[in-house]
C-alpha cells in the first residue's frame, strides 16, 4: 500500500485521506520533517496560502519539502497548495516552494461567495472526461516553460498541470467523490 503525505498545517486533510483511500493508498498527516520518511508521495491541501506558509516556516519544512520534490516522488498541490509549488505568485505574493513553473495569481475567480463548479473542457488528459471542478477563492495558472503540461482546462483556462513529479490543480478533487485525480498523481488504475 502507498503511504501518501498530507501536508496537515491547514485544509481538508480528511477529505483527501478519504480519496487516497478510494484508490488503495495510506493517507499520512505531515507536520514535521521526520513525517517525511518513507512516503510515497505528498499533498499540499488547499486552505490559505498565506496561514500555510507561516506554518511551513514555523515547521521548518521548506527545505525538507523541495527535497522530497528534488526525490522525485510525486508532489500534488491543489489550490493554496498550487499557489505554494508556484515560481511566481500575483496578487498579494506569498512565499512560495518555487519548483512548478508556472505564475499562480491568487483569487482569480473572485472572493469565497464567488466559488462555483465546472466540468472540464474537451480535450482533458486520458481518463479525465467530465471531471467536475470544485473553486473556491481559486487561483489560475499560467504555465511559463515548455516542461508543464496542461492535463485539464475549464472554459480554456489550465486548471491541473504537471511539470515531472509536480502536479497542481486550481480546484479541490478532495471535495467530490470522484478520485481520478488522486489516482493520476499516483499513478494507479481505478
Amino acid at each position: 500500500m502507498r503511504r501518501v503525505g498530507i501536508l496537515a498545517i491547514q485544509g481538508d486533510v480528511a477529505a483527501h485521506a478519504k480519496r487516497l483511500e478510494q484508490v488503495g493508498a495510506e493517507a499520512v498527516p505531515v507536520l514535521h520533517e521526520a513525517d517525511l520518511a518513507g512516503l510515497d508521495a505528498l499533498i499540499l491541501p488547499g486552505g490559505e496560502s498565506t496561514t500555510i506558509a507561516k506554518g511551513m516556516d514555523r515547521q521548518k519544512l521548506w527545505e525538507p519539502i523541495r527535497a522530497f520534490a528534488a526525490s522525485g516522488r510525486p508532489l500534488f498541490g491543489t489550490c493554496a497548495g498550487a499557489i505554494l509549488l508556484a515560481r511566481e505568485v500575483e496578487r498579494q505574493p506569498v512565499p512560495t516552494l518555487g519548483l512548478l513553473d508556472v505564475v499562480a495569481v491568487r483569487n482569480a475567480y473572485g472572493t469565497q461567495v464567488d466559488s462555483f463548479a465546472a466540468v472540464v473542457d474537451d480535450g482533458a488528459a486520458p481518463g479525465l472526461a467530465g471531471l467536475r471542478c470544485l473553486f473556491i477563492r481559486a487561483p489560475q495558472l499560467r504555465p511559463r516553460g515548455p516542461g508543464v503540461e496542461v492535463l485539464a482546462r475549464v472554459d480554456g483556462r489550465p486548471v491541473l498541470v504537471r511539470e515531472g513529479n509536480l502536479f497542481a490543480a486550481t480546484f479541490h478533487p478532495e471535495l467530490t467523490d470522484d478520485p481520478r485525480v488522486h489516482a493520476l498523481v499516483l499513478g494507479v488504475g481505478l
